[in-house]
């Protein structure tokens, strides 16, 4: 905990924003980390709860309240080694993980949360800058091999681990970056890519070998994999976009959202490319509420969009949630996200029935009001509209991870086309092929990254105990 009468004494302290009107020129982060002042200051809102909801609310349990009393102690190297028991990544999750645990936390029953995610940004970064994160090279080698397909966290997490207890990791990666959907699904404006490249030259440092443009069915086989390796680790995303199948959505200019934004990560990065698509003087529909649509909403406005609008299918949920129904549980309430303060129209309650084009090319959108009666959603009589639309993306959720490399690998499938995987007991993360495992997206289906590292960090244990009998990792 932090300071006995803290949570009485202070209040919550965001982050500071630079001004939209500033960011919107550039792809580059916004949010400022705190002060030493302010991040003491808000550790010391750490209550002596007894049992600490956040730890458990956050998926890799987090030692929060020791940190957050180091932090109120001005302790920050012991802090960074807290943090790092059992986040690889605070980096990451510090920027874009949406803080399940500060929903838990103990004071958010009656007043503000600690700013949980605001300490770990503040820790990680001033980490980095002391060069307190150095390579954890193991001491021997086991000679066993491990072959990880996908470099996204959980990817990235399951090889750290296991390069640190001594085996030869070699991570596979599609594309010609590593990262994942951690380089190429978000923004620079929310994680600029220097965080991935200095903790992939950290892993280098401690053996792990990382390969891109390796594509299963393409340029690499799975038997490949299987016969050279002695384990294999499945750590793609789900990346199957959930599709719109209404009139006209063939036209040119209705696309997925990640057709879109991976553009805008490579131009960045300084690739160029032909036939960039842009939002400029476009109307702008995203269709979709969750943080993808977000994203898309972001871009456009930094692509200087005529005007940019959200569809959300779900009714608007309530600006503050009922706490107490749902705490320690994550609240269902109406979310702003930086990306919609600087500009975007949004609605709810509404269906797409089709889209209108002119010479092959969108132009509107044909739109109408639902509700819910009887728990079936009904659209709304004489409520149907029209919108202006030269660019409609597509942000409606993933449904799976890509079947394909799944169907070469020849392992069993959910009922959602996902890898079949427990993630208890003595055959915990293993597929239904002998040494073939998986972890992820690709296991768990479309979530968050914190729950991606979680479950390298957990497969990468089960591998471990696989080889070798037993396994000095972290659960």
């Amino acid at each position: 905990m932090g300071k006995v009468t803290g949570f009485m004494e202070f209040d919550r302290i965001s982050e500071q924003n630079i001004p939209p009107q500033e960011r919107l020129k550039n792809y580059k982060e916004f949010v400022l980390h705190l002060s030493d002042d302010e991040a003491k200051k808000q550790g010391a809102r750490c209550m002596d709860c007894g049992i600490p909801f956040c730890t458990t609310g956050c998926p890799i349990n987090n030692i929060i309240p020791d940190w957050n009393d180091l932090i109120y102690n001005q302790n920050w190297e012991e802090a960074i080694e807290v943090l790092h028991s059992t986040n690889n990544f605070p980096e990451f999750t510090g920027r874009i993980c949406p803080a399940p645990c500060e929903a838990a936390c103990t004071l958010n029953i009656n007043d503000d949360a600690v700013g949980i995610k605001s300490i770990e940004h503040a820790i990680i970064d001033k980490a980095w800058e002391n060069n307190w994160v150095k390579p954890l090279i193991p001491t021997s080698k086991t000679n066993k091999k491990i072959a990880i397909v996908g470099s996204g966290p959980a990817g990235m997490a399951a090889a750290q681990q296991l390069a640190r207890v001594g085996h030869t990791v070699t991570v596979y990666e599609k594309n010609d970056r590593i990262g994942g959907l951690l380089r190429y699904g978000i923004p620079d404006f929310k994680m600029e890519k220097t965080h991935i490249d200095r903790r992939v030259k950290q892993m280098e440092a401690e053996g792990v070998v990382f390969k891109v443009n390796q594509n299963i069915g393409e340029n690499v086989k799975p038997e490949e994999l299987t016969n050279n390796y002695d384990a294999v680790i499945l750590a793609g995303g789900a990346e199957h976009p959930r599709d719109l199948p209404v009139p006209g959505r063939e036209l040119n200019g209705v696309m997925f959202a990640m057709d879109f934004l991976p553009q805008q990560n490579k131009v960045v990065a300084g690739d160029k490319l032909q036939n960039q698509i842009l939002a400029t003087d476009k109307h702008v529909v995203v269709i979709g509420g969750g943080d993808t649509g977000s994203d898309c909403v972001g871009t456009s406005n930094r692509h200087h969009a005529t005007s940019v609008t959200q569809f959300e299918l779900m009714p608007q949920p309530p600006v503050k949630e009922n706490k107490e129904m749902v705490w320690p549980n994550w609240p269902l309430k109406l979310r702003t996200s930086s990306s919609h303060e600087e500009g975007c129209e949004r609605d709810w309650s509404v269906t797409t029935k089709s889209f209108v084009g002119e010479n092959g090319k969108v132009k509107e959108i044909i739109a109408a009001r639902v509700e819910w009666k009887d728990g079936k959603m009904v659209e709304v009589p004489n409520s149907e509209f029209t919108l202006k639309a030269d660019l409609v993306l597509l942000a409606m959720g993933f449904v799976s991870p890509q079947q394909k490399m799944l169907d070469l690998f020849g392992v069993d499938k959910d009922q959602r086309g996902n890898v079949k995987a427990s993630t208890e007991g003595k055959d915990a993360y293993i597929t239904s092929k002998a040494k073939v495992f998986a972890a992820g997206d690709i296991r768990r289906g479309q979530s968050l990254v914190v729950w991606a590292i979680r479950e390298g960090r957990q497969c990468a244990r089960a591998v471990d105990e696989f080889l070798m009998g037993t396994s000095t990792l972290p659960r």
